[in-house]
């Protein structure tokens, strides 16, 4: 089942018999997740299970749900703002599913399509990926000088304190569907946001005044407080696949074929949509690997819609090998952090944290 198929059935939009059965199916099967994750949390809560510190601060950028909610370009502003206070920092990750495979869209032992991006949007930066944290945190300080870390997609890895726990919600798919993993997207219960030290609300610019207010509200009655801090992803530039630069007025009024492989793909078409390009979509699963069945697939849906170019993130371009892609002119649209509300309240506490460090 791909992702929209899977987003149509959780979402309850399917209402036939079958699809009713199936959520009856997961429901059960949430039951015994978030149970586990209950139990699991209230370890930590109570020492049960230890935690480890490292030697310099570290940060944690996470989410409740699964999908993108903009970790990676949050990550690449959080760096090159430590950067620009003189502060040295160091990126760690797990890195689910690395591209460790050699052939037509990967390259070996060169990370996932988040590492990728990340060495393009905050070059220098050192950048670990193993399951262990707790080491890499470690060989950071030790290796690469690192004084303050950078934990992506920490906030159910527990086992590395963290001196800010910041989460992001995004505005479009805040709650996964209202139901815990598998019967919906939430990793854990909404009550795990009383964890988080800061909440940012991704994709602020892209939702209602009416829909914003609901989310300040459901904050408030979770965590006990509204306070957030809102922020866009707001188009920068193009980048080609043979990393030339454009500017974002190359493609007004161009026929375009746009396409990703990532966890949220409404929030890309409406940004591709804003570009002023008449558009035909294709989505793919989260962190997608790009093979030559796909690129005829996409190269024959450009024709079919006359399509003078093809869009797509910077995430799915970075695997994107030059030779194999036989379509239009591509381009990545690289996107920004626009802080909508709360950036004196962000960088305020991130100042706290390095001047104690």
């Amino acid at each position: 089942m791909d992702e929209a198929a899977l987003h149509e059935l959780l979402s309850g939009r399917r209402r036939d018999v079958g699809a009713r059965l199936l959520r009856g199916v997961l429901s059960v099967a949430s039951h015994g997740y978030s149970a586990a994750m209950t139990l699991r949390n209230m370890a930590y809560d109570r020492g049960w299970l230890g935690v480890q510190r490292a030697a310099v601060p570290v940060i944690s950028l996470g989410n409740i749900t699964t999908g993108g909610t903009g970790k990676t370009p949050m990550a690449a502003w959080l760096a090159n703002w430590l950067l620009a206070q003189g502060r040295r920092p160091g990126l760690l990750s797990r890195g689910y599913r690395s591209l460790t495979h050699q052939g037509e869209a990967s390259t070996e032992g060169c990370g996932n399509d988040e590492k990728l991006v990340l060495d393009r949007l905050c070059p220098g930066v050192p950048h670990l990926q193993q399951r262990n944290r707790v080491d890499s945190a470690r060989r950071l300080v030790d290796e690469s000088g690192c004084d303050v870390l950078i934990l992506d997609d920490g906030f159910q890895h527990r086992r590395l304190h963290r001196e800010l726990d910041i989460m992001l919600i995004d505005a479009l798919q805040p709650w996964g569907f209202g139901h815990v993993l598998p019967r919906g997207l939430l990793r854990e219960a909404k009550s795990g946001l009383r964890r988080a030290s800061l909440v940012l609300m991704t994709r602020a610019d892209q939702c209602t005044a009416t829909e914003k207010q609901r989310l300040h509200a459901e904050l408030q009655e979770v965590r006990g407080t509204a306070e957030c801090v809102e922020i866009a992803f707001t188009p920068r530039r193009l980048v080609g696949l043979d990393g030339s630069i454009a500017p974002l007025e190359t493609v007004f009024a161009q026929r375009a074929l746009a396409f990703c492989g990532i966890g949220n793909p409404g929030g890309f078409r409406q940004t591709v949509t804003s570009l002023g390009v008449s558009n035909e979509f294709r989505g793919f699963p989260d962190h997608h690997h790009y093979h030559a069945a796909d690129f005829r697939e996409l190269a024959a849906a450009a024709r079919a819609a006359d399509a003078e170019i093809a869009l797509t993130t910077l995430k799915d371009l970075v695997k994107i090998p030059c030779d194999a892609w036989t379509g239009p002119p591509l381009y990545a649209v690289e996107v920004g952090v626009d802080f909508l509300a709360g950036h004196d309240l962000l960088t305020n506490r991130l100042r706290q944290i390095i001047t104690a460090g």
